[in-house]
């Protein structure tokens, strides 16, 4: 395998993950992925092998573990040439007041801190070398601070910002670094055709989306011109005309949920 292209994706086990090995091995490039579950990655690099013939190693790691977290780190720190980093989540739709604490800062942990971690990490190397690609996965909802997504919307506000700085502290160095904010995504969890959000997208098509622009060294991707056109909308109007259209009683309904739960 001299020569060939290596890819490690975050968050591998299934959804946007396991789309993005899909893809990658599908495009030559030796993978590792890592997740929680060595049965779901064990399953999925064996598919990919037979598939497409390709080296894929897999490395199970709980990234919101410091010893999960380190071992990925130190596979990145020996060189890789592409890191995706998708693992993240959403958890359940609740007002800030009545979530539980200890999930909020899972939700920090896993979206926020393993994400500066792993691109710390990798991108020593990568600027050492002069070549390399770094694609953080955020979400549109960075930009639109729905209602009963506090702290998630907060953590992917922060990917996204942390990711176009770092792109800018990498212009000339020959790394492609590039955030991806998609809006909701059609998984085996989420059937159908529309969310609240928006148009449930379909996974390949985020992940051409996300992988072309990195490609193309465009600093963000938004896929889907509904998702484009509310994210224009979100970062250009005024942010009290924002929430009046985004929202549409979301945060009434919020309320009405944190004031029973409180009472």
């Amino acid at each position: 395998m001299t020569g060939t292209r290596t890819a490690l994706v975050t968050g591998a086990s299934g959804g946007l993950g396991a789309a993005f090995a899909a893809e990658l091995a599908a495009r030559g490039y030796a993978l590792v992925l890592t997740a929680r579950g060595r049965d779901r990655l064990e399953a999925l690099a064996a598919g990919l092998r037979e598939r497409h013939g390709g080296e894929v190693a897999v490395l199970p790691a709980d990234l919101t573990e410091p010893a999960g977290l380190a071992a990925v780190e130190e596979r990145l720190a020996a060189g890789t040439d592409l890191l995706v980093n998708n693992a993240g989540t959403f958890g359940g739709v609740a007002p800030f007041a009545v979530g539980a604490v200890a999930a909020e800062e899972h939700k920090i942990a896993l979206n926020v801190v393993a994400t500066v971690r792993l691109t710390r990490a990798a991108l020593p190397p990568m600027v050492g070398r002069g070549s390399g690609g770094i694609l953080n996965v955020s979400s549109v909802a960075g930009f639109l601070n729905a209602p009963g997504g506090a702290v998630y919307c907060a953590t992917k506000a922060f990917v996204t910002s942390f990711t176009e700085t770092v792109r800018a502290e990498t212009t000339g160095l020959g790394v492609s670094v590039t955030v991806l904010c998609p809006g909701a995504t059609r998984t085996d969890a989420r059937p159908g055709r529309r969310s609240r959000l928006g148009p449930l997208l379909d996974p390949a098509f985020v992940v051409r989306a996300g992988l072309d622009a990195l490609a193309a060294g465009r600093p963000l991707c938004v896929p889907g011109l509904e998702y484009k056109s509310r994210v224009l909308l979100a970062r250009h109007m005024p942010r009290g005309l924002t929430r009046t259209i985004f929202h549409r009683g979301w945060g009434r309904s919020q309320a009405s949920v944190a004031k029973e739960a409180n009472s």
